[in-house]
């Protein structure tokens, strides 16, 4: 007998959209059964009106950026100035007002529909680089933010090393800011990490913070780590042209060539940003089977530019999206930017279809983090799902069966009105079960910092 049963208006059972569907999910929290053609709720069914869809991920996520939302607009500048506000903000944070301030912002997600978060953790160390008594207090702060506001996480724990290159087997000594990010080589970045555990929420994948932060001779270590695990493994790519014009004066190659001669690239692999890229680094990308996180929001934020996600796709590489910065919290509107980023760059139109944006936005952002069995709404899936209003603002007048383009092109985070994951009701009717007033948390934590 199933645990719960949630009678579903519409349903985005991909490619169709379905109405009428009952999800039976059982005891260990995922879907038994999808009973289709079930005109009205069963007894006991919990009621989910509106279009529901797998549950959103977030592929990649700093989650203390969150406190620099419109604090950084002010004036001019570029990616490296808006560095070292964000470093300011890094100085601040301890493993008690990151975990309020990351609970009230993966709590912000789950108002948004995302199930799952892929959090780039770099932020080990207090400041001036000494390990806390755990060694992995920041991040234990971030896997219990994640369970207090009920979604899944995928801790990618991430060396940094160095501030940037000067040879193969040399880097630049770290600065101020930077001592509590390093671990001082790969080898000890390794040793921390194997400390964290996994559990029922929480995985624990790698990162590569980026070539200018670990020296090339050290990038195996980390590959290794990661492929004995059988761990996720992101990496920070060519998300700037001076990061690409220092690597290739320190190692005669480009970032993507550098990464994939130390064996970085390969299917468990996403690259994140992938902006400038030259068409051998796409070729290495696609031909590896590496997948691409794009952050539309955050790349137009920074002007970084427009990643080449169309070529990257016909390449062979899985696209994923993720909020990064979080100068917004919305999925639909990373999945809608890329199109429509795509669309000012080439003055053409249809790059993807809606549902190839929701896969990016769920199934296959769950599998670059580690949850292959989210992000679709089958038997055996995980029952993590979300639910958005077809009567709001936005979505008013839409046509129920055309549910991709409906949330792709139509809705927003603000559309959400439940989420479920596991089978537990998150949100519900637009408000967390847990934190309540998100808005009041977020300020609060926020506050806290300045």
């Amino acid at each position: 007998m199933p645990k719960a049963t949630f009678w579903l208006e519409h349903a985005w059972l991909d490619p169709t959209v379905e109405p009428g569907v009952a999800l039976d999910v059982g005891a260990d929290g995922r879907i038994v059964a999808v009973r289709r053609g079930v005109e009205s709720p069963p007894p006991g069914a919990t009621v989910l009106r509106g279009l529901t869809l797998p549950g959103l991920a977030n592929a990649h996520s700093h989650a203390f950026h969150r406190a620099l939302r419109s604090t950084v607009q002010v004036g001019s500048g570029t990616f490296w100035t808006w560095r070292e506000v964000m470093y300011s903000m890094a100085d601040r944070l301890t493993p008690e007002t990151y975990h309020a301030l990351a609970r009230a912002v993966y709590a912000e997600m789950a108002l948004a529909g995302i199930t799952a978060v892929g959090e780039f953790h770099y932020l080990h160390h207090a400041p001036g680089g000494t390990p806390y008594a755990d060694p992995n207090a920041m991040g234990e702060a971030l896997i219990a933010a994640a369970a207090d506001a009920g979604i899944r996480i995928t801790l990618l724990d991430t060396a940094y090393v160095a501030a940037g290159l000067i040879d193969a087997s040399r880097g630049v000594a770290p600065n101020r800011h930077q001592l509590r990010f390093s671990d001082g080589t790969a080898e000890a970045w390794a040793e921390r990490a194997a400390l964290l555990k996994d559990r029922d929420h929480a995985r624990v994948g790698a990162a590569v913070h980026s070539v200018r932060a670990v020296p090339a001779r050290q990038l195996p270590t980390v590959a290794e780590w990661a492929a004995v695990r059988g761990a996720p493994l992101h990496v920070h790519l060519s998300e700037q042209k001076a990061e690409n014009e220092a690597c290739v004066a320190a190692h005669g190659r480009t970032p993507t060539r550098l990464l994939a001669d130390h064996g970085v690239l390969g299917p468990r692999t996403t690259a994140v940003h992938a902006t400038h890229l030259t068409d051998e680094d796409i070729a290495l990308i696609g031909g590896s089977g590496t997948g691409t996180c794009m952050c539309p929001t955050t790349e137009r934020d920074l002007a970084d530019g427009i990643g080449p996600a169309p070529a990257l796709q016909r390449a062979g590489s899985p696209l994923s999206l993720g909020s990064d910065s979080h100068a917004v919290i919305d999925l639909f509107e990373e999945a809608r930017a890329m199109e429509l980023d795509e669309r000012l760059r080439s003055h053409t139109r249809g790059h993807w279809t809606a549902a190839a944006l929701l896969r990016a936005a769920s199934p296959d952002g769950h599998a670059a983090l580690g949850w292959p069995d989210a992000g679709t709404l089958e038997p055996g899936a995980l029952a993590d799902f979300t639910t958005i209003a077809l009567d709001s603002v936005r979505t008013a007048g839409a046509v129920p069966r055309l549910g991709a383009e409906v949330a792709v092109f139509a809705a927003s985070a603000a559309d959400v009105r439940d989420t479920v994951v596991g089978g537990r009701h998150v949100v519900r009717d637009g408000a967390h079960a847990v934190i309540g007033d998100v808005g009041a948390a977020l300020g609060e934590a926020v506050a806290a910092l300045r």
